[in-house]
This record gives structure tokens, C-alpha cells and sequence, in this order.
């Protein structure tokens, strides 16, 4: 499972349209900053810099490999937290949701833009919020039929995600879920709601974590956001 998941972040970074992005998710998804990252791999804290901010051409697979080995030994070095949580079992979780990561951050603002979204609370914290992912939760089925051991899954690798729970009927119960749950997304998404319910708003308001409704089809907005 972990040499798996070597492949799976390695071939990432090589895929994708902005590697630099997806190196810098990386780093943050495993905590390592900078300056331990480049103490490691023997390189300055410079040249880190500019693969992050695409200022270097594309990493070559050397370097690539040399990123990744140096996640990996990091965390291992730090009690392999990350690792294990990053190869736990999900495949029995995928009836429940759906998650899915980013390739960079996405900004919360660019996000509601996409799912062409209106947002009901918090707007103030709107502009100041980063995504690295989200995920689409069958509302339903979550609150009546999942076991509580896949709740830690919803989030994927970071907190920092938008949940966007399908079958909602006035957004209580998601709500209510949310408050009493120890990790919290950036933010919600009630998908094809009219009118959220007045509890929502009051916990979405103390949790400071926006609530945005979108109509959108699922496959389009799906379609749209799988492409970031």
C-alpha cells in the first residue's frame, strides 16, 4: 500500500498541468515545511521555493523521486502518521461519498464560482479560505446507514475541503453532524435546497464555516470540479 501510494503522488506531480502546485499540496498534506524539506534533500530553501511557484521548468522524474522519498522519510521519522492514514482501507466508504483532491488549492471564492454557488453565511470569511479538495456526500445514506469508523475518510487528506452533501431537504442533519464532529470543513454545500434551515444557519454561524447552495447537476458540477 505505501509503495502504491509513492506511485500515486509521484504520478501526480508528473501529470499535472501546474507540478509545482501539486508539490507545495504535497508538502502541506504531510506538514513538512520548507526549510525540513530542503534540509533533507540537500537543496536550498530557494530552490523549493521556485518548483512551488512553477519559477523552475517542470521537475524531472529525479527530482520527483527525490521529493516524494523525502515525504515519506519525514513522516516516518515523525511516528508515520500521515503515511497510515493516507493508506487506510476506504473502498467500503465509496457507497457513502466521494472524495476527491485537488491537483493545486483552489481558492473558496473560484470554487462557488465553478458550482456557480450563492453563499447563504459567513461571507466574510469567503475570500480568506483555500480548498485542496472536496467531497460528495449522499446525505441520506450517511446520516442512517454509515458506520461512524468511515466518518475520518469524508475529509480525505485535509480538512481544508468543501463537503457537498446531495439529498438535502432543509440541512439540519448535515449541520448537526458537523457540530458534534471533531475535524470541520472549510466549508458546505447544500446541493438543490431552497430554504436552509434555521439551526443550520445558527451552527454554520458558530463554527464560522460558510454555507453555499448550488443547483447545479451533479455530473456537471462534478465534471467541473474534477478537472482542478
Amino acid at each position: 500500500m505505501i509503495d502504491k501510494l509513492r506511485m500515486k503522488i509521484a504520478g501526480e506531480i508528473a501529470l499535472s498541468e501546474d507540478p509545482g502546485s501539486t508539490m507545495k499540496k504535497w508538502r502541506e498534506i504531510f506538514g513538512i515545511t520548507q526549510a525540513d524539506l530542503s534540509k533533507h534533500i540537500g537543496v536550498g530553501i530557494s530552490t523549493i521555493s521556485d518548483y512551488e511557484s512553477n519559477r523552475r521548468k517542470s521537475p524531472g522524474t529525479g527530482t520527483i523521486k527525490r521529493f516524494v522519498n523525502a515525504l515519506f522519510e519525514l513522516d516516518s521519522s515523525r511516528g508515520g502518521k500521515i503515511i497510515q492514514r493516507l493508506t487506510e482501507e476506504k473502498s467500503s466508504a465509496e457507497e457513502y461519498f466521494e472524495v476527491h483532491e485537488f491537483a493545486r488549492g483552489l481558492s473558496l471564492p473560484d470554487f462557488i464560482d465553478l458550482i456557480e454557488g450563492e453563499v447563504i453565511t459567513n461571507k466574510d470569511l469567503i475570500e480568506n479560505k483555500q480548498l485542496y479538495g472536496y467531497t460528495l456526500i449522499d446525505s441520506i445514506k450517511v446520516i442512517l446507514e454509515m458506520p461512524f469508523s468511515f466518518f475520518t475518510g469524508i475529509y480525505g487528506n485535509m480538512n481544508e475541503r468543501a463537503l457537498v452533501f446531495t439529498g438535502v431537504s432543509t440541512g439540519r442533519s448535515p449541520m448537526v453532524v458537523i457540530r458534534v464532529s471533531p475535524s470541520k470543513p472549510a466549508a458546505v454545500v447544500m446541493h438543490g435546497i431552497k430554504k436552509v434551515d434555521k439551526l443550520a444557519l445558527k451552527i454554520s454561524e458558530k463554527e464560522q464555516i460558510p454555507i453555499i447552495t448550488t443547483n447545479m447537476g451533479v455530473g456537471q458540477l462534478k465534471e467541473r470540479l474534477n478537472r482542478i
